[in-house]
């Protein structure tokens, strides 16, 4: 279990906490010296048995608690769990570089990688939303997460390859997760890539960084290999003896460090398979409470036993 601040700026007026008590406690001081200045409060307290100062703190410490419980609400206090879920949302991330045009995995890459992510799309809950983006090396949004299935497939079936520009696939960890942003489930990334270092800023600091931003946001990223290292390029003659290279390293790594699973596919069964696997794991998933409504709950019900104090035990007859 997990506390997370979703405006965590706001967490500054806990140095108010003590500020307070100690005002409480000189108004206190002072308003007791300007109405009982000649008493004895050691006699009075051996006459009646009882605290003088006792009462005083028990408000102090209901108002403590409302206005901790208040602070804790307005900085937007949520707890992430550990937890099963069958309300997942998935963005999944389709690389549409070049490489993916390799036909080692009839028949392409990229055509066997559609065909799975529709079957997999049809198996999914009817409440589960769904959203597409593609990259190579650029990220473009193809549909925001909906429930609508057929519009998730037919977005998957019109999607192409590009024959140039590169792979960014920490641009395409970052826009998929800002798509699950607004989401109170799991929020899972399929990515499906060659995980081919392609492009200039596939660097270790700009994937460290979308990596970074993923698991601040909880997000879960399931990785799916797909390809050998011997495919040759879709749209280049064979004879040029360029091959689309297949890259492990990058997509376990990306799955080890935000909780996912990874897969590497070299025939179309084994994607199937792959798809398979992530539906069975992301059952686990990191659940989200929103602490705004209890937080606010608590704060009433403190001010209500206050109240209900000051009106009768601590009620001072004029």
């Amino acid at each position: 279990m997990q506390f997370a601040f979703e405006q965590p700026i706001n967490l500054w007026f806990l140095l108010s906490i003590p500020l307070l008590a100690l005002a409480h406690f000189f108004f206190l001081r002072h308003a007791k010296r300007n109405a009982l200045r000649f008493s004895n409060f050691r006699a009075l307290k051996r006459i009646t048995g009882r605290n003088l100062v006792t009462r005083n703190c028990t408000l102090l410490a209901l108002r403590l608690g409302v206005l901790v419980c208040v602070i804790l609400a307005v900085s937007g206090t949520v707890v992430w769990r550990s937890g099963l879920s069958n309300a997942n949302d998935y963005v999944l991330a389709v690389d549409t570089s070049s490489s993916m045009t390799s036909q080692d995995v009839p028949p392409t890459r990229m055509d066997a990688a559609k065909a799975d992510a529709k079957l997999f799309v049809d198996s999914l809950d009817s409440e589960t939303r769904i959203g597409v983006i593609t990259f190579a090396g650029v990220s473009l949004i193809e549909t925001v997460p909906t429930d609508d299935k057929q519009k998730v497939q037919d977005v998957l079936d019109g999607l192409a390859p590009l024959k140039a520009g590169g792979t960014d696939i920490p641009g395409a960890i970052i826009t998929s997760t800002n798509l699950l942003l607004d989401n109170s489930k799991g929020r899972s990334i399929i990515l499906l890539t060659d995980g081919s270092n392609t492009i200039e800023t596939f660097l270790d600091a700009s994937m460290q960084r979308a990596l970074d931003y993923a698991q601040e946001h909880r997000v879960t990223i399931d990785t799916i290999g797909i390809g050998t290292n011997n495919g040759p390029i879709g749209y280049l003659e064979t004879y040029y003896n360029v091959s689309a290279t297949y890259n492990e390293d990058n997509l376990v790594r990306i799955a080890n460090a935000t909780g996912g699973v990874y897969a590497h596919t070299e025939t179309k069964d084994e994607l199937l398979d792959a798809f398979q696997a992530i539906a069975d794991h992301s059952s686990k998933q990191l659940l989200r409470t929103d602490l705004l409504a209890p937080l606010m709950l608590i704060a009433l019900l403190l001010l209500f036993v206050e109240w209900l104090l000051v009106n009768t035990r601590f009620r001072i007859i004029p």
